[in-house]
């Protein structure tokens, strides 16, 4: 939990900074890019993370890799998070950074969690009536887990919408525990 909360604190933050200084569409690139380059190639996040580099290493590596490639925002930005030690967070700061712009543009990422695959006409369905209940636009995924046993679990923005028959059989079980028997 710990993790996410460092993500959404520090997205914000750069989203702040760059709707300030009218760079949204550029970090989104920059930081997609990013995202996408570090997933690809572990090496350079592995070192940044690394406890035995020095710090003053890492900060050179950075400048030297992204200093003519990235806007200085983000160049300063990375520096703040090795120097907060929180870059193992980057992943996940850039996921919501994504995610608060295209919450800007009007477009909401929900995470459907259901036991089976659903089928596209169950799809379409549920991305109509979350997209009537939020005005927004959905992007829709679809996850599996067996360990629902059946329904569905929406998580969308902060809330999660447990409609699961395992979160039903745990509300059940714990009425069932209350009960005294004489």
């Amino acid at each position: 939990m710990l993790a996410q909360e460092v993500a959404k604190k520090y997205a914000r933050g750069l989203f702040l900074s760059v709707i300030e200084k009218n760079l949204i569409e550029q970090a989104h690139d920059q930081l997609k890019d990013l995202g996408e380059f570090l997933r690809s190639d572990k090496t350079m996040l592995n070192f940044l993370m690394a406890p035995h580099v020095l710090d003053e290493n890492k900060l050179s590596l950075i400048r030297d890799v992204f200093g003519n490639r990235l806007d200085r925002l983000f160049v300063e930005f990375l520096i703040v998070l090795v120097n907060k030690h929180r870059i193992k967070h980057l992943h996940n700061i850039i996921d919501e950074f994504v995610r608060l712009v295209k919450a800007k543009r009007g477009i909401a990422v929900v995470t459907v969690m259901t036991a089976v695959h659903i089928n596209d006409a169950e799809r379409q369905r549920l991305i109509e009536i979350l997209a009537k209940r939020t005005g927004m636009t959905i992007e829709l995924e679809h996850k599996i887990d067996p360990g629902i046993i059946a329904g569905m679990v929406i998580i969308l923005h902060n809330e999660i919408i447990d409609g699961s028959v395992r979160r039903g059989l745990d509300v059940l079980e714990g009425q069932l525990a209350k009960v005294r028997v004489h």
